[in-house]
């Protein structure tokens, strides 16, 4: 099967409402992956839906975008967030942590973001992924978002360490 006819088959079955299209959706992951193309990473990366009944199914799409080269794979990413976030916006937000989890993905990510916004300046979504980066990027480390109660606390945390 061609490559549009594969990607129409993951698109007819990514909502894997039964057994046949979880069958049909992972044979043609499979048939892509063998000699897949990376001008169809945006796509690739539309066939997510929030809708899916087997999500570990498809995560096995994520995997399969991230064998790609990261700064394509990045690239097609942050061009198609604004339609993924109507479907998606569960699966976006999973490969926005897991950008944000690879210290050179995350540069990728910045770099990529800073240049989509010099093309669409102030892009409500594009601003808001940027500045999440930027804050996941100055926040100290081993402390998650919310645990800083006041901002002693983390002067606090470290003589606590310390003491025992």
């Amino acid at each position: 099967m061609n490559q549009n006819n594969l990607l129409a088959t993951l698109q007819e079955n990514r909502l894997m409402q039964t057994e046949e299209q979880v069958t049909n959706f992972e044979n043609a992951l499979a048939e892509i992956a063998e000699s897949s193309d990376e001008n169809k990473l945006s796509a690739y990366h539309l066939i997510l839906d929030d809708q899916c009944q087997q999500p570990e199914v498809m995560f096995s799409l994520i995997h399969f975008l991230e064998s790609f080269d990261m700064e394509k794979q990045i690239t097609a990413f942050i061009h198609v967030v604004p339609q993924l976030m109507i479907t998606a916006s569960e699966w976006t937000r999973i490969i926005h942590n897991r950008i944000l989890n690879d210290v050179s993905a995350c540069g990728v990510y910045c770099h990529g973001l800073e240049l989509i916004n010099r093309k669409n300046p102030h892009h409500f979504i594009y601003d808001l992924l940027k500045e999440s980066v930027i804050n996941h990027i100055e926040r100290p480390r081993g402390i998650l978002v919310g645990e800083l109660a006041e901002p002693n606390s983390l002067a606090r945390l470290q003589v606590n360490e310390v003491k025992k």
